[in-house]
């Protein structure tokens, strides 16, 4: 299987099953002599665990990195970072009633196809218990890339929404709330809606916006490698995710360019933003902000139709630990991934300027 590996000089191999002893990865391109704070790497993975609070899967994992490489006396090395984050609390069990049956818009019928073989157990690969591999990645690039704030929060679950832009929420307040919504009132309603869905053994979608700041003018390739292309593509490979927009986004479509266009300050600074801070596909200095789309989890904890490896009909009901809206979880993975993008360009900078 092509396709476990993210970035081109600061980059993370992740290997590992929902369901198997460990998940783990390689990260490569570390420069040498970054002292790591491995508290703030454990808290971020803290923050993605499973079993957190009532809104989430009750799977009840540690998630604890165990480093095997790259690091000395708290500092990298410069070598390959390795580390490892066992399974601790499988239950293969709950899955086995989908052996030779598939999940409706699961990868379950896909992964059969391609391959004449999956792990049911789980989801196996196609899990995002592999975003967790993600995180430990990402904790690092954070370190690495001092000075730039990377901040995501639960902007949307279902139809409620918050409708403030980012500059007039008090961003501080992420963590107050286990939705990890800005908006205290806001938070209040999209627990409640989501304890209602999950009581209904159904699920629920979301968003996740994201904002960085103090990004370097200049990262990000002008062609193919634009700096919002690899976000997106950063974003998109996240499990459940269905759209990506940033800055004006779609809303841009509708407006002239005479209201879009981003004036000048005599500093280079833009009066406005709607480039969201990407212009040409290069940063410009002004914050970058985008919108991550997530659709519902597909397993349900009610009674559905769908077909078995022979393509019988057959019906089914999904058993186990499900996230009713991954959201709130989802948060530190979108950040991980935005850092390792920045990372990686930050260091393709280095590179052209040596």
């Amino acid at each position: 299987m092509a396709g476990n590996s993210f970035g081109k000089l600061f980059t993370l191999t992740s290997y590992g099953e929902s369901h198997g002893p460990a998940l783990g990865g390689v990260i490569d391109g570390c420069p040498a002599g970054i002292e790591l704070d491995l508290e703030a790497i454990q808290q971020e993975l803290d923050r993605r665990k499973p079993g957190q609070s009532s809104i989430v899967t009750q799977r009840k994992e540690p998630d604890t990195v165990k480093f095997y490489s790259g690091i000395f006396e708290g500092k990298t090395t410069g070598m390959s970072i390795g580390f490892v984050i066992e399974n601790t609390n499988q239950k293969s069990h709950d899955y086995t009633h989908i052996k030779d049956s598939y999940r409706p818009s699961h990868a379950d019928y896909v992964y059969d196809k391609k391959y004449g073989f999956r792990d049911y157990r789980g989801g196996g690969r196609s899990s995002a218990r592999e975003t967790a591999c993600r995180v430990v990645a990402g904790a690092i690039a954070k370190q690495m890339i001092k000075g730039v704030e990377i901040i995501a929060y639960v902007s949307g679950v279902g139809t409620l929404k918050i409708s403030k832009p980012y500059t007039e929420l008090d961003l501080t307040q992420i963590e107050s709330n286990i939705v990890r919504c800005p908006d205290a009132d806001m938070a209040a309603k999209m627990e409640t809606y989501i304890k209602q869905v999950r009581g209904k053994g159904d699920t629920v979608g979301g968003i996740v916006s994201c904002v960085i700041k103090n990004v370097p003018v200049g990262l990000g390739e002008p062609v193919f490698d634009k700096l919002h292309a690899e976000l997106g593509k950063a974003m998109l490979s996240i499990n459940a995710v269905k759209g990506f927009e940033y800055g004006s986004g779609f809303e841009g479509s509708t407006m002239f360019g005479s209201q879009h266009n981003d004036a000048f300050n005599n500093d280079g600074t833009t009066k406005t933003n709607f480039s969201g801070g990407i212009q040409g596909g290069i940063s410009n200095g002004m914050d970058i902000y985008f919108n991550v789309a997530f659709k519902p989890v597909a397993t349900l904890i009610q009674k559905y139709e769908t077909i078995d490896k022979e393509g019988n009909s057959v019906e089914m009901q999904g058993k186990g630990r499900h996230d009713p809206c991954v959201v709130p979880r989802a948060v530190p993975i979108v950040e991980a991934m935005a850092a390792l993008v920045i990372a990686d360009f930050w260091l393709q900078n280095k590179v052209a300027h040596l």
